[in-house]
């Protein structure tokens, strides 16, 4: 009987030399796209419903389908160190992952520095800066060192990641932001409360405040409703 080869899902399955500990770290950081898709933007739509972060996750989708369209065409080949991982099934020019954080670091940086959505202040902006950038060059180096790609593959990643993302910011903030209050109002936005903060400088204290205000009407209104029985 024949059997076909089979194949991993590959989405988490990174392999490092047993006994490395900096290979297992790197192994770990090298599926932090993994846990901003997964984990930050998808519990961000379902507690959130920001515009903004959801035309960033659209845009990390469109990079990723650019990056798979510009492997196909040029089919450059994994270095010869992958074939020890048994994940060579795939082209490794230009580097995804490393496209992807990039990506994200850029996006996130122009996010922070112009103010949109009010989440950082001036005291803790740079700090915020400081995880997605670093995230991002770690990746990079995980996938040289892990023996995934070739440092030409990466740094072709690097760039068209950071080229791709401060170019999505300008469309999304320069031509697509007029529309937010169309999509707002839109079916699609009543029913799934989808909204936009862009214009709020402090969406944190925003909230705090309405909450706090929404808590003492209540409060004012059962203590009136008391007095009244």
């Amino acid at each position: 009987m024949t059997y076909n080869a089979l194949k991993a899902v590959s989405l988490t399955h990174v392999r490092y030399q047993r006994g490395d500990q900096l290979g297992h770290f790197l192994a770990w950081v090298s599926l932090v796209p993994v846990f901003i898709s997964l984990g930050g933007f998808v519990s961000h739509f379902i507690f959130r419903r920001e515009l903004q972060s959801m035309f960033f996750a659209l845009g990390l989708v469109i990079s990723q389908f650019i990056n798979e369209f510009i492997k196909k065409s040029v089919q450059q080949a994994r270095p010869e160190t992958c074939a020890l991982l048994e994940m060579c099934d795939s082209h490794g020019w230009p580097s995804s992952l490393s496209q992807y954080m990039f990506f994200f670091a850029v996006y996130f940086t122009l996010l922070t520095c112009k103010g949109i959505g009010g989440i950082w202040n001036v005291r803790t902006k740079w700090a915020a800066l400081f995880l997605p950038w670093s995230l991002a060059v770690l990746t990079m180096y995980s996938r040289v060192y892990l023996g995934y790609h070739t440092v030409a593959q990466v740094l072709a990643g690097a760039s068209l990641g950071i080229l791709l993302g401060g170019l999505w910011f300008w469309v999304v903030n320069s031509m697509l932001f007029c529309y937010f209050p169309l999509i707002e109002e839109s079916p699609f936005g009543r029913f799934f409360y989808v909204k936009d903060t862009s214009h709020i400088s402090d969406v944190l204290k925003f909230e705090y405040d309405n909450a706090r205000a929404a808590r003492n009407t209540m409060a004012a209104r059962k203590a009136m409703a008391s007095k009244s029985s």
